[in-house]
């Protein structure tokens, strides 16, 4: 589905006139339309179409209307869904253990878990207008007092602020990743009852018209905090993903990061795949930018004249993505994507690799590792499953003149930051590769996305990077490679084990690799190979950030 959406200050920073039109959205040139088409009434598509899925005959009994004829879907309609059948569990959260490192909010894939700070005297305020006294216990005792937004700021004579954490019920698909990332056991699983449910759902609710996060407690020397901003949630949840998804926290992540420096003055080109089918599974859109979804092979090529035609409109300083699958960038789009690259237009790529074809049903892409068992590269009897090496995206994309390049996870969330706001700083094409982790492909849990990203970080399976061309005119002075453990070493040695880990743990925790190991855990010589390839992969990196 090619879904386009626009939020209304992009529609009335320009205004609809005989050359441009913009009644659905940046990304529609009337050039192309022979019809004329009415304004889509966010409302009345609420009250019509979402209603009439809620209710289970949208697709049998609407009929059928130039918006949907065109693909379109209003931005943000997914904030509707509701998503509270789908686990027997919500997380519980449990405020005086939390300390306020926002990990919880930042790795939640569907926008289900929403934090704010407010000074101690305005939330005093506010709660004195309830009028219920149960309902003003059970709200103000979910607010914590933790060092860092409270005791900090009494230490400099300030207000001390009082932070919270809520669960979006219609959001949450109880996956418990919130719970594995959280290391203060701020937050546990509990199961759903009639009760628990009723206080979740009035939670919400009063936290939704508490008002915002009070600014002088958010830093911006700390990126994670950019989540208690409301502004930065471009990504509003709904999403039909998987429990847990990996691609999930990284969109969010992304748009978070976009959305704190441009709020909603940008816009998405999609390659088909995951990050499209959960995206725009109609009615319901998660986004609140403009975006549309391009063929599999071609979106850079979209990006470039989408690119273009905003810069004939008078805007090259809105930032545009370009976002696929390893599938659409490493493989059947990768021509397109070389070509964006040596354009030196002003496009960024956000690669989701997942080293599959999650959309296909597990088939395998030139990202996936050695001895990975995938469909058309099945472990059997005569092969141990894929025999190619993997394809290394970034040192490629570090041969296309003046680009930026960087390698990151949605687990090291700083890095990821960094990456990203340096790709939209860049004054040139840039492509982020986001290690993805595809639950049901990889064989993990729901909760083990971003435990999966920092093992594969950790045993050279996917190693950081920034490739920042100005920072120098040689290869080792652009290529950074902190965030990496051990970086002069093979691998990576556990300080407080003093274990050494290394490709072969990686491939130990996921079902992928499974059948090779034997009854005594003894690895098979493809997964030998395997790991030796992972070393190799990290010498040449060593070599050229020049660190050995």
């Amino acid at each position: 589905m090619a879904t386009v959406n626009h939020p209304s200050s992009m529609n009335e920073a320009h205004p609809r006139d005989p050359h441009n039109n913009n009644c659905y959205g940046t990304l529609v040139d009337k050039s192309y339309i022979d019809v004329e088409l009415p304004v889509l009434d966010a409302r009345e598509f609420n009250e019509r179409v979402i209603r009439g899925y809620e209710e289970g005959n949208g697709a049998t009994q609407l009929p059928a209307d130039l918006s949907l004829a065109r693909s379109l879907v209003p931005a943000g309609t997914a904030t509707l869904r509701d998503f509270s059948y789908v686990s027997p569990e919500i997380p519980e959260y449990i405020p005086d253990n939390c300390t306020g490192c926002m990990d919880c909010v930042t790795q939640c894939p569907d926008t289900a878990i929403l934090a704010k700070v407010i000074a101690e005297p305005d939330l005093e305020e506010k709660l004195g207008h309830f009028s219920d006294e149960e309902d003003r216990t059970m709200f103000e005792s979910q607010w914590s007092r933790p060092r860092k937004y409270y005791d900090g700021p009494k230490k400099k004579g300030k207000e001390g602020g009082r932070f919270a954490i809520i669960i979006d019920p219609s959001k949450c698909k109880g996956c418990a990743e919130c719970v594995k990332v959280c290391d203060d056991l701020a937050l546990e699983m509990i199961p759903k009852t009639e009760p628990v449910m009723e206080q979740i759902r009035r939670s919400h609710r009063y936290f939704k018209e508490v008002g915002p996060s009070d600014e002088t407690y958010i830093n911006d020397n700390l990126l994670i905090d950019m989540m208690l901003r409301e502004q930065t949630h471009i990504y509003v949840g709904g999403a039909g993903s998987c429990a847990g998804c990996g691609e999930g926290t990284a969109l969010r992540m992304l748009c978070a990061a976009t959305g704190a420096k441009y709020k909603d003055q940008w816009g998405i080109v999609a390659a088909t795949g995951c990050n499209t089918v959960y995206t725009s599974t109609y009615p319901y859109n998660p986004y609140l930018v403009p975006w549309t979804n391009s063929l599999f092979e071609n979106a850079p090529a979209d990006a470039m004249g989408v690119r273009l035609r905003w810069n004939q409109m008078g805007w090259q300083d809105r930032p545009l993505w370009c976002i696929g699958g390893d599938g659409a960038m490493f493989d059947i789009g990768f021509q397109s994507l070389s070509r964006l690259l040596a354009s030196g237009l002003h496009v960024k790529v956000f690669v989701l690799d997942t080293q599959v074809y999650s959309n296909t049903g597990g088939q395998a892409s030139t990202s996936s590792f050695t001895g990975q068992n995938t469909k058309m590269s099945n472990h059997g009897k005569m092969l141990d499953g894929k025999q190619e090496r993997r394809k290394e995206i970034a040192q490629i994309a570090m041969m296309h003149p003046h680009t930026f390049v960087a390698q990151t996870t949605a687990a090291h969330s700083n890095h990821f930051y960094k990456a990203v706001l340096g790709a939209l700083e860049f004054d040139g094409p840039a492509i982020v590769n986001c290690y993805t982790t595809c639950q049901p492909e990889h064989g993990v849990g729901d909760n083990m996305a971003g435990e999966q990203a920092r093992l594969a970080v950790d045993t050279r399976a996917f190693p950081l990077l920034v490739y920042d061309p100005n920072k120098g005119t040689k290869i080792k002075e652009r290529l950074s490679l902190q965030g990496n453990p051990s970086m002069k070493d093979d691998w990576f040695t556990n300080p407080k084990t003093g274990e050494t880990v290394d490709f072969l743990d990686f491939a130990r925790s996921e079902g992928r690799f499974v059948k090779h190991f034997d009854a005594k855990g003894n690895p098979s010589e493809t997964l030998l190979r395997a790991k030796q390839d992972r070393l190799e992969n990290w010498h040449v990196l060593q070599e050229l950030a020049g660190v050995i």
